[in-house]
């Protein structure tokens, strides 16, 4: 093991260093993503997994884990494994606070992540939290790399923003993204899913406009928003139901609906949350157990949407059913 890697001395990078280093084909061994910025961490995921299929097309896809339902075996097992196939893999490990509770679990994470083999990539991601896990502070510092998310300023949100157009390949009127960005009063989460409808309806001339701009995107009134989390929180989904028509009918767009009831879920199971207190009630109402199950199927049910595998508004209605409690079971909606 490097001496660095015995000492502790992580190497911290900002999320542009970071991109700066895969996009070169640098991907580090192990990467720990962690911060209170959710929305940044989705975006840099995605990035990671566009710049390892380019490098890496004899094994393009990332193998995604979570934490408490694969166990250290499995995911140090992706890691260290290889063949002749797929002598690398880019390997995604979610929720791992759900290591957390653990000493003896964190610990041999730890020390399978300080050991390496191959030239595979294991990304680590911690969940938001109001301060620190300190019983993961071993796992940070065993992995190469660490990013901190926080949430971006103007300037690097409008980067990002330009990025993922770049990426495209589509062309953007100038000024079109700050413009984005300003009127989802700089909200990462919004911004993004809001350029997500506009990347998804660009034209054969590959351009996005603010005519486009225009006629697609509405201004989402927070109030309203509340209202209808506020139902799912308290358990009414007929209301919840009526609320989201509503919100829908108003020209929100689904990517803040689905990230509004994804955070509002994520708090409940202890992350950070826009609204506290529905989390808390949220939190009350159904067991922690349920709530993930209902995460999970949010997650799935909007991949399916984005992969054009499922209607955006069914997708919306059965992920507020199984949130607000009408199925206890939390099925999928996908």
């Amino acid at each position: 093991m490097p001496a660095a890697r015995r000492t502790g001395a992580v190497g911290i990078l900002d999320e542009t260093r970071l991109l700066s280093r895969i996009e070169a084909a640098s991907f580090p061994a192990s990467l720990y993503i962690e911060g209170p910025d959710e929305a940044l961490k989705a975006a840099l995921l995605s990035e990671i997994r566009f710049a390892w299929a380019r490098s890496c097309p004899e094994a393009p896809q990332a193998r995604v884990l979570r934490a408490s339902e694969s166990g250290v075996e499995e995911i140090l097992a992706s890691f260290h494994g290889a063949s002749l196939f797929t002598p690398r893999e880019l390997i995604v490990v979610l929720d791992l606070e759900g290591l957390g509770r653990s000493e003896r679990q964190v610990k041999a994470l730890a020390e399978g992540v300080a050991r390496p083999s191959g030239g595979s990539c294991l990304v680590l991601v911690e969940s938001a939290a109001e301060s620190p896990r300190k019983s993961l502070e071993s796992l940070r510092l065993a992995c190469e790399a660490r990013c901190v998310c926080v949430p971006l300023g103007r300037a690097a949100l409008v980067a990002w923003g330009q990025r993922r157009v770049a990426r495209e390949g589509l062309e953007v009127e100038p000024g079109l993204i700050e413009t984005l960005a300003d009127a989802c009063d700089q909200n990462p989460a919004e911004t993004f899913n809001e350029l997500d409808k506009l990347i998804a309806c660009a034209g054969p001339d590959r351009k996005l406009t603010r005519a486009l701009a225009a006629a697609l995107l509405r201004p989402v009134a927070g109030a309203e928003l509340r209202d209808y989390l506020s139902a799912v929180a308290t358990g009414d989904p007929a209301q919840a139901a009526r609320r989201l028509g509503q919100l829908l009918a108003a020209g929100a767009g689904e990517g803040s609906v689905f990230f509004a009831l994804a955070n509002l879920v994520g708090g409940s199971l202890g992350g950070w949350a826009r609204h506290r207190d529905l989390s808390v009630q949220l939190a009350r109402r159904r067991p922690p157990a349920d709530l993930a199950r209902a995460l999970d199927a949010l997650y799935r049910g909007e991949a399916a949407w984005k992969r054009g595998r499922a209607d955006v508004v069914a997708v919306l209605e059965q992920a507020t059913r199984v949130v607000s409690g009408a199925s206890s079971r939390g099925r999928e909606v996908s």
